[in-house]
């Protein structure tokens, strides 16, 4: 080959991958209009929806239609299939509306990972049909299961449950289910994908934020189901990655923990800039009582908090920020087939995972200052900064979110000291290097 026909062809490629690359911004900034655009309904929903303990079908369209559940879809089935790093902007967009809201769009964008690692036949059933509102829901897998799975001939036997804290199950075609499977090797477990039809939710979700996402327990309609071989895989392997999905993207390829914890920390974000928006607007013009300042935005002290707001905020921004980017580098990384080393996969992963602790923790501390200086008329249900400074703390008490433990764990790391071995949906041992081989003994 001329070096004149190579060069020809390696523009062609950059054109298109810089064409690809335009048309992803161009459908991005087309999302976040549309999200803008609802931002105002969103928010005047919210407290009917926080008193029905879910958004209406009517929302669920709505948000449909904007294009946030296709954000993180295939493109072979006409999805988005946006980089991480923009999802995250969608995600922290639609959080300074309503949270709950993030909440069900967090879901369905960072939970892609499951089904499509479930191999092609599901991705298929997935993606394939025509749908109106999230595509992925998944419900009880970590740390423990109430769900058994036996195996018979053609599939499995799934008995149990109820499952809990199932996100977006009330409106996904498929919820995942975590199931403990034991063929005398011991316990493990499997992901299970069970249609909408063959789940009864249960009217449990009585919570104290986060209380439109319709989080509810589900249990089977009847004692047992049977689901085929093919939606019922070893969770391990979805971890890993190891099954051929028929997806071409990157994204396919990028470390699961950084996609979903990345965009988790946006939508701390876009809930405390929504937070902040509203506390600008709301006191201008509001006397402090207990001073002489007759308009809230000129005094001092209401500068300095806004400052310390900000700090917070901005910080979990640009962390959020950077793990989404990196979590892209990765995948395409993996992609291209020269992946990154085991040591830094597990060390990235501890990372975003504390990353995203302390950013949902400054982020609700943010939206507490706000609170605090916003009157006793904030407490009102109208009012959705007592609404942002609810789910912002909700964020922070989620299980994966333990700051302490994630804590130590990255400590561990940056000590060249091993995590902790523990079953969860963020254990870390998953990807640790293997173990050096034994010296071979010389004969004497």
């Amino acid at each position: 080959m001329s070096a004149r026909t190579h060069n020809a062809e390696k523009t062609t490629q950059e054109m298109t991958t810089m064409d690809a690359t335009d048309e992803k911004a161009a459908q991005l900034e087309t999302i976040l209009e549309k999200v803008r655009a609802l931002g105002p309904t969103l928010r005047k929903r919210a407290p009917e929806a926080e008193r029905d303990g879910r958004h209406s079908d009517e929302t669920i369209a709505d948000i449909a239609a904007t294009g946030a559940f296709d954000i993180g879809s295939p493109a072979e089935f006409g999805g988005y299939e946006l980089t991480v790093r923009q999802q995250l902007d969608v995600v922290t967009e639609v959080g300074k509306w309503d949270g709950s809201a993030a909440w069900t769009v967090w879901v369905g964008a960072s939970t892609n990972w499951m089904p499509a690692g479930m191999g092609a036949r599901v991705v298929e059933e997935v993606y394939g049909p025509e749908w109106v509102g999230p595509r992925v829901a998944a419900s009880s897998h970590f740390p423990a299961s109430k769900g058994r799975a036996k195996r018979v001939d053609g599939g499995w036997i799934i008995t149990g449950g109820p499952w809990t804290f199932g996100s977006d199950s009330l409106w996904a075609p498929y919820t995942n289910l975590g199931c403990i499977a034991d063929e005398g090797n011991g316990p493990y477990l499997l992901a299970v994908q069970v249609p909408l039809d063959e789940l009864e939710f249960l009217d449990d979700w009585k919570v104290a934020g986060m209380r439109a996402t319709g989080s509810v327990s589900s249990k089977l309609k009847g004692e047992e189901l049977f689901v085929p071989d093919y939606r019922v895989v070893d969770f391990k392997e979805i971890a890993a990655q190891s099954l051929d999905n028929g997806l071409a993207g990157s994204v396919w390829k990028a470390p699961t923990l950084g996609w979903a914890f990345s965009l988790m920390a946006g939508m701390s974000v876009g809930i405390a800039e929504g937070a902040l928006e509203r506390f600008l607007e709301r006191s201008a013009g509001r006397p402090i009582r207990g001073t002489t300042y007759k308009n809230q935005l000129e005094a001092p002290l209401t500068h300095l908090m806004l400052t310390e707001v900000h700090s917070k905020i901005q910080s979990a921004r640009l962390m959020a920020r950077a793990n989404a980017a990196e979590t892209d580098r990765l995948g395409a990384l993996a992609a291209a087939g020269t992946p990154a080393d085991p040591e830094y996969m597990q060390l990235f992963s501890s990372r975003v995972l504390a990353e995203t602790a302390y950013a949902a923790k400054w982020c609700a501390e943010a939206i507490e200052l706000l609170q605090r200086n916003s009157g006793s008329t904030a407490i009102m249900d109208f009012e959705p900064i007592q609404r942002s400074w609810r789910d912002a703390r909700i964020i922070t008490l989620h299980g994966a979110l333990n700051l302490e433990a994630l804590s130590e764990n990255f400590g561990r790391l940056i000590a060249g000291i091993a995590p902790h071995a523990f079953a969860g949906i963020t254990t870390l041992d998953r990807f640790a290097p293997a173990p050096a081989a034994a010296p071979v003994q010389k004969a004497s």
